[in-house]
Order: C-alpha cells, then structure tokens, then sequence
C-alpha cells in the first residue's frame, strides 16, 4: 500500500511504531522496522551517550528506515540533532513542536521532520515552518493528551494542511488504517498497540495488566504532573488523586533524586527541564518536580515491573487488545486487515441487499 508516508520515509506500511520512552528501544524499533513499519526509537529516557548507540544498535539488526523521537524542550535537543544528523537516521519526530530552526537543521541534513501535535494550530505552525508531515494524536492516545478525539481533530487537520498527516490515538487494526484513510491521513500511528508485542521488552506481568483492561480502566489524571496524562488506573494513580501537596512534594523530590542519579542531570537541569514541561500552566512546585520526573515513574513499570512505584501510560486502545503477536505478525495481520476492508467496500451491492432509502 503506497502513500504519501511510504513514499516520504521509505518505509513498505504506513504504519508508525511511536516513539514511547522505555518501551520504543532497538529491538522493539529494529522488529517494527523489519516488518516494514516505520519504528521510532523512544530518545527522551535516554542520554546522548545511550541515544547515539541505540541508533548504532538499530543500524546494525535492520537497513530499514527508521526514526528517532526528540524533545524539542529539552536542554541538550540540539546535541540530540547533531545525532541524528551524523548517524544518517531518516527521520525525526518530535513529541512537541520544534523551533523553526531545528526543522530548518534537520531538513538541511536530509533528514524527514515529524512533529506530534494535538492541535489543528500547531500543525497549520509548524507546516508552515517547514516540516515535512504532521502526527495528530487525538484524545484516545496514551501519555500526555488532549481533550479532542481523534475522529474531530483529524480531519481538521487534514483540510488546514497540505502536508502528510499521521493520525494516532486508538488504532490498533486494519479497519482503523482505512478509517484513517478516508479521512484523509497518510497512514497510522500506534504506541499501546507495539507495547503489546512479544518484541517489547515491557515485562510479561505489566503486560497482563494492559491485556486484562477494559476500555474503562484507561484514564486521564492530572496528579501525575499536573498535565492530563492517559494511563492504567491504579492504586498508585488512586494515591496520587488522593494525596496532599506535603506528601506529594516529598514523593516528587524523592523520584526526582533518582531520576537524575540515573539521567547524570543536575538539579538545576531537573527543574529546568520541568519548568519547560509546564506548557504555560501554573503548576505547584511538586508537579514542576514530578513533570521533570515522570519519566522514574514510567521506568519503574516498563522497566522494573514495579507497577506498585510505577504509572503505565496507555491508549484507550488497550481495552480492545488480547494478544502478544509479533512486530511482524501485527503488521501483515494489520495490512491483511485493511486489504479484506477495502475489497468488502470495492464489492458490488448484493442484489438480494434492500435499497438504501433516497434521502428527502
């Protein structure tokens, strides 16, 4: 199936694997890329150091393109495009919008630029800077989100630009790849979808727990950091609702400790980086903690299995999923999908079908 997608980043599907902080690693991104998805490597939980031989570690298990996801807000984001650009990764994404000059260095570099936005005017913003195609990810989708679905947002976007849009939030299967077709995106984004692999390196029992949600144990909470945030509720997210400011400081300065034991930032880079997480929000200073943080939380799930310390971001999607293919099963079950749909759409009306009414 060629697209706009496949035809800009050389991929075989238009499908993206989302780059998810401590689950989009090289295998996972490396097992996408072979199934001819495009797999995008998870930069923000890891240091330049470990960023530069991840995509080394990418390079050497596929030839497919891939890409890396970027945080345009955080300090060292330019030492991060200098990475991409020397280690010739074909595309970078962003999970917020990027300056103008970033766009500008990476396209100089040959480098394909995919901002994620959740706004109609952030994508008419940075199209206009010249990035080379836009993700939507709507409501539905896992992490930091939005309070528009994914069914009203995309085609928004679709009519105010004229470049590649990937739709994202609540895909899982070939249906919603036709869906998202019709209304005019380029192809799909999915995250909660590859989490649920047997090529995710997210441990077995956190996997049971995504398997055994239904589409109402996914929900938004501000406690985390402030920001809605989709994922699994749990005791840990009931507790953090729960809390007071003292009890939740304490628990941010506590997380925050260890998060830059294991990232090597400084405490002024700490609190740098979570002041640039508020987005304009007015935050208290244990959400401004916990923002730059949050990542020791999702660590402590999809790295340690410690759902007990930890949060699990999550697409509502995860209520319709049962089962842990492969990369490579996903993606042809996903394209065999979309084929079967279309060709039932191409059909002829069966005769013995009643006519549609005439409308009026």
């Amino acid at each position: 199936m060629e697209t706009a997608l496949t035809a800009l980043t050389g991929v075989r599907h238009p499908i993206v694997q989302t780059g998810m902080g401590w689950v989009a690693g090289p295998r996972l991104v490396s097992a996408a890329a072979e199934a001819g998805a495009l797999g995008v490597l998870g930069s923000a939980t890891m240091t330049t150091e470990q960023l530069r031989h991840a995509v080394r570690e990418v390079k050497s298990r596929t030839d497919a393109p891939f890409g890396v996801n970027l945080r345009a807000d955080a300090g060292d984001a330019r030492a991060r495009v200098r990475i991409v650009v020397e280690e010739g990764v074909k595309v970078a994404s962003f999970a917020l919008a990027p300056s103008r000059d970033l766009i500008a260095e990476l396209k100089d570099a040959g480098v394909v630029v995919v901002p994620s936005v959740g706004a109609r005017r952030h994508a008419e913003k940075v199209a206009a800077w010249g990035a080379d195609a836009v993700m939507v990810q709507g409501g539905e989708g896992g992490g930091h989100t939005g309070e528009v679905a994914t069914t009203v947002l995309l085609p928004q976007v679709v009519d105010a630009v004229d470049i590649p849009v990937i739709a994202a939030g609540g895909f899982c299967d070939g249906r919603g790849l036709v869906a998202a077709l019709a209304y005019g995106a380029a192809g799909i984004g999915m995250g909660t979808r590859f989490l649920l692999t047997s090529d995710s390196t997210v441990p077995d029992r956190v996997k049971a727990l995504y398997l055994a949600a239904g589409v109402r144990d996914v929900t938004v909470t501000t406690a985390v950091d402030g920001l809605p945030h989709r994922m699994l509720r749990t005791e840990l997210v009931d507790s953090l609702e729960r809390a007071g400011r003292t009890r939740t400081l304490a628990r941010a300065v506590r997380r925050a400790a260890g998060f830059r034991r294991i990232s090597g930032l400084s405490w002024a880079a700490v609190i740098r980086d979570g002041l640039a997480m508020r987005h304009g929000k007015d935050l208290t200073w244990s959400q401004v903690l916990l923002a730059a943080n949050t990542p020791m939380l999702l660590r402590a799930s999809m790295v340690e299995g410690r759902t007990d310390l930890g949060v699990m971001a999550s697409g509502q999607v995860a209520g319709l999923i049962d089962d842990l293919p492969s990369c490579a099963e996903l993606v042809a079950r996903v394209m065999a999908e979309a084929d079967d749909v279309l060709e039932r759409l191409r059909a002829p009306r069966s005769p013995s079908l009643p006519a549609l009414p005439t409308p009026g």
